[in-house]
């Protein structure tokens, strides 16, 4: 395949083809290639601020995780469509950089103190009801962040989690709009059904009938386009006991396993915070007044429970329990490292507020012995360089796919067995034919109508396949006999339905005109009536409970007014609206405030759903 490149490469095409860019570059400009080049790491860019290709492809990747764990272990993780996911991810950052720079220019801030609170407090980040940093580091990293970026994330969340509260917050409704939606969502209303059954019973069909529903649909009535497919498969556990670890690599990666290992230091603080209600000065006196007690002999617990504006500790005696360093606020870290056991700091300011600190206790590491960890060491490092193998593998298969005409050579060059997968179509099979991005690349017009093989296809972390199609089955018009039993049942349940709703729509007209008394409606079968029917009647078709409330009042007591509903199973159903009754005694207190309230919430939402539209209407966006 490549010499034929480079055989063509000297032809009149070729020469043609340079001529083509050449005109093209003279048109676009050759600033346009350092553009594209300028802008290969961002996905989009939002009143210039950019989104890399690296936060899509994180937002991607926590978008699937979420869905995975929505749907299930048993979920094909390969059902997903990447370009939707893509899409999707795109729009959420998209809309995010929106709303944070919208909370940016309203001001609001969210501060570093009131951050480390959140955290603090955070329940997945407790153990026996306090932090746990080891707990807080495996939460984060499970989510794939760093703390800085975990940090910045939160941050990020509370601001729009701000500008939303603020916008929806600010939403209200008058007594009118109250009472007007609770005299309609009270209403109740007395009707009656007639149902007309769609019954295939009374269809006669010829085969005349049959032959030209058939000839007419023609085109419904081919067989399915069906591929078999040839396939290589490459498997990373196959790699495993060709991944060497030697004793050098052993001991280092035992030395950075034990270097890792920090002493946790259980801390208490006394807390007094500066705000609007309480300036520097004033703070640091009132710490000031806590130190001198305590210097008094005072039990610093017992001050905690006074003095301080940490209501996550103050109630636990000021404990903050055990740490290990980057917890904490740098300045209160490095006062709390240079006590001894059992000391207390001087005054500590840091962005919270005036502190001082006791340290509890320090809980020196537990460093394991080599012997311990080997088996564990062995078995992550051969991880890791079976990570770096496969992937040189997969590359190498790749590659050799795109150069072979067929995949017998890649297969004799890896070592690797040809599978053939069953007949299937567009829908897929079972198996590798169920993968939807195997389905996607065999239906492909490189591997279908070219004949390639297609790139290598990873249907999960430890598996990468490569496939050709083998055998390709067009689609060929089916025969009536094979059909006609199916166009039968569908003719059918087609002309019932129709004589069902024109016999219908024939009652109801002359219903409505008067001509046909009430009594008289309906011979064989009697009107269905339901009285006082509330909006979410129980009993009744949500097609017929729809077009119930839809319906104008009865001019006149007494009267009546008629509508017809279709129904999914092709029944016809005439409805009578006998009258409408309203509420008469006025809404007590509660039931006020519960309308209320859920209007406001409902109303403030729309305001918020209008501010991003308008936010994204103003914006200059551009998707790379």
């Amino acid at each position: 395949m490549l010499q034929n490149i480079r055989d063509n490469s000297q032809g009149w095409i070729a020469k043609t083809i340079i001529g083509l860019i050449v005109v093209l570059l003279a048109l676009t400009g050759v600033e346009a290639i350092f553009t594209g080049t300028s802008n290969s790491q961002n996905a989009a860019e939002v009143n210039g601020d950019k989104i890399t290709v690296n936060d899509l492809g994180q937002a991607v990747e926590m978008q699937r995780r979420q869905l995975l764990q929505q749907l299930g272990r048993d979920f094909d993780a390969s059902l997903l469509d990447e370009k939707l996911l893509r899409e999707a991810a795109l729009k959420g950052l998209i809309e995010r950089t929106l709303l944070l720079q919208g909370a940016t220019n309203a001001k609001f801030a969210f501060s570093a103190q009131a951050l480390d609170q959140l955290i603090l407090q955070t329940p997945e980040f407790l153990v026996d009801g306090r932090f746990d940093a080891g707990r807080f580091d495996q939460v984060i990293r499970q989510l794939g962040y760093t703390r800085i970026q975990f940090r910045q994330m939160l941050e990020q969340e509370m601001l729009i989690g701000q500008l939303r509260a603020g916008l929806s917050g600010s939403a209200f409704v008058t007594d009118a709009e109250v009472t007007a939606f609770a005299r309609l969502e009270k209403q109740t209303r007395d009707f009656a059904i007639l149902a007309l059954k769609a019954d295939s019973d009374r269809v006669q069909l010829s085969e005349d009938d049959i032959q030209a529903y058939y000839d007419s649909q023609a085109s419904q009535f081919m067989s399915p386009e069906q591929v078999v497919l040839e396939y290589v498969e490459l498997n990373k556990d196959a790699f495993f006991d060709q991944v060497a670890v030697s004793d050098e690599d052993l001991q280092s990666a035992y030395e950075n396993e034990i270097a890792n290992l920090a002493e946790q230091r259980q801390a208490a603080h006394i807390l007094v915070e500066v705000s609007a209600l309480l300036d520097d000065e004033q703070a640091k006196a009132k710490i000031d007044e806590a130190q001198q007690r305590l210097q008094q002999g005072e039990d610093f617990a017992a001050l905690a429970k006074e003095f301080s504006d940490d209501p996550g500790s103050a109630a636990n005696g000021g404990d903050l329990g055990y740490a290990g360093p980057g917890v904490y606020d740098p300045v209160f870290e490095e006062a709390l490292y240079a006590l001894s056991e059992g000391e207390v700091s001087a005054p500590v300011r840091s962005d919270f507020g005036w502190h001082l600190i006791k340290l509890l206790a320090v809980q020196a590491p537990e460093v394991p012995s080599f012997a311990s960890l080997q088996d564990k060491l062995v078995r992550d490092l051969k991880t890791r360089k079976l990570e770096q193998r496969f992937v040189e593998v997969s590359k190498q298969l790749e590659d050799a796919a795109f150069e072979a005409s067929d995949l017998a050579q890649p297969a004799q060059e890896l070592g690797l067995q040809i599978k053939v997968t069953e007949t299937f179509g567009r829908e897929g099979g079972e198996g590798l034919a169920a993968n939807r991005q195997v389905i996607q690349a065999a239906f492909s017009a490189e591997v279908l109508a070219d004949g390639s093989n297609s790139n290598a296809i990873e249907l999960d972390p430890n598996t990468v396949v490569v496939v050709r199609v083998k055998e390709h089955k067009k689609p060929e018009q089916l025969a009536l006999e094979q059909v006609q039993e199916g166009i039968r049942a569908q003719l059918t349940k087609v002309r019932a339905t129709e004589a069902a709703k024109a016999e219908g729509e024939a009652l109801l007209t002359s219903l409505s005109d008067g001509k046909t008394p009430i009594e008289q409606a309906g011979s064989e079968q009697s009107w269905q009536v339901v009285e006082a029917a509330t909006r979410s009647q129980d009993g009744v078709e949500p097609e017929v409970l729809q077009a119930v409330f839809r319906m104008p009042k009865p001019s006149a007591a007494g009267q009546s007014t008629f509508a017809g509903v279709s129904l999914g199973n092709g029944d016809f159903v005439v409805v009578r609206l006998n009258g409408v009754s309203e509420p008469q005694a006025s809404l007590a207190d509660e039931e006020k405030l519960m309308y209320s309230r859920f209007l406001a919430s409902r109303s403030g939402q729309q305001d918020f759903a209008a501010f991003r539209k308008q936010l994204e209407a103003k914006a200059d966006i551009e998707r790379y």
